[in-house]
């Protein structure tokens, strides 16, 4: 049995996932391992220098806000005689929770993943992968986090006639969204044109928000002062999607590409929950939405997934290119993924238990939970 590990480090919440290959009479077979396990995205040391992750002590401060690499002022901490920067602190939180999910250091035979925004430029991607490795993970592989979610997607639903699918990546910080090629014969990079990022969209501007609404919407709740009603927020988180919608036609346009072009949208993010979010992109793009059920953990399982196959194809991944970064001489190492693997029938196939018709889309939900938004004709 091979195994495979994936690592989502979130602004907000850190997710690893573990997957399983078992090789049996019908070939491999690839599935979840349990559940993957969250933690809150912040460090504490005691006095030993040990790291613990996602503690919030009574007496004392934990170092969080740390995981966006590109921000300016980014958080960093002295243990001891070391100085850690960003990337270091990203690196144990990883570190830790592998250990703390398989319960010892990774041997031999068991894949590991790491996820990075997408947005990365290539020298802040080699000081990621640099801190890695000197935590010991020289082993693990930094994937862009849409290229794990359409992973999970293949894996899922598979195999994906070749196309294009939009990643509408939702999470407490922002939104991020991308263009990337799925199915057969995509390349070596499948993200086409430019991700694109922002900040006004996502859990945190939605909650301030609401938060000024509420303020100003006082004398119409009809119970407590300053709450707002059900109707209310489902009615802000539509306008509030509705307007994010600026962020996709511009990412097409980049890419030179149209709706008509994109055969399906992905939703992930711990803040693409509410189901106003997969309705209203159905609605507008007219794409089949897939959504899981808890959207945060996608790129994780996605990156388990890649990890898992990376496992089963211990030379394949051992082979790594050198590449130069512009004049300045700075370098760094690409693993290739193998997103475009085929994945057996059986997991390909889905029985649709339940459909639900909210205004001009469908809402199905298959039998592994998933729920999938098409548009209606």
């Amino acid at each position: 049995m091979t195994v495979g590990l994936g690592v989502s480090i979130g602004t907000v919440n850190t997710v690893c996932a573990v997957a399983t290959r078992d090789e049996g009479r019908h070939g491999p077979h690839r599935r979840a391992a349990g559940p993957p396990n969250t933690w809150r995205t912040t460090l504490t040391f005691d006095s030993t220098g040990t790291a613990r992750v996602g503690r919030i002590p009574r007496h004392g401060r934990a170092i969080a806000e740390f995981a966006d690499l590109t921000q300016r002022g980014a958080p960093t901490a002295r243990v001891g005689h070391r100085a850690l920067s960003a990337s270091d602190l990203v690196a144990t939180v990883a570190d830790s929770v592998i250990r703390q999910t398989i319960g010892a250091k990774p041997e031999a035979g068991v894949g590991i993943t790491i996820t990075h925004p997408v947005a990365y430029p290539p020298e802040v991607v080699a000081d990621l992968r640099h801190a890695l490795d000197a935590v010991g993970l020289e082993q693990a592989r930094l994937v862009a986090e849409p290229i794990a979610a359409t992973a999970w997607l293949e894996a899922q639903y598979g195999p994906l006639m070749p196309g294009l699918a939009l990643v509408y990546d939702l999470g407490g910080s922002g939104l991020t969204v991308t263009l990337v090629r799925v199915g057969a014969g995509c390349p070596v990079n499948p993200i086409v044109g430019e991700p694109l990022r922002s900040k006004v969209f996502g859990g945190r501007a939605f909650g301030a928000l609401m938060a000024r609404r509420a303020h100003w919407s006082a004398d119409d709740t009809p119970t407590l002062v300053g709450v707002l009603s059900d109707a209310k927020i489902t009615e802000l988180r539509t306008a509030h999607i509705r307007k994010s919608l600026g962020l996709v036609y511009e990412c097409l346009r980049i890419a030179d590409v149209t709706m008509a072009d994109v055969d399906r949208v992905l939703v992930v993010g711990g803040a693409a929950r509410p189901p106003e979010v997969a309705g209203v992109l159905g609605d507008t793009l007219a794409r089949p939405v897939f959504v899981a059920p808890d959207p945060e953990r996608t790129v994780a399982d996605g990156a388990a997934i890649l990890a898992c196959r990376s496992a089963a194809k211990p030379v394949a991944v051992a082979h790594r290119r050198v590449v130069r970064v512009g004049g300045s001489g700075l370098r760094r190492r690409l693993t290739r993924a193998a997103v475009t693997t085929a994945v057996a029938a059986a997991g390909a196939l889905f029985a649709a238990t339940a459909v639900a018709n909210e205004g001009s889309s469908s809402v199905i939900i298959d039998a592994s939970g998933v729920c999938i938004v098409a548009p209606s004709h």
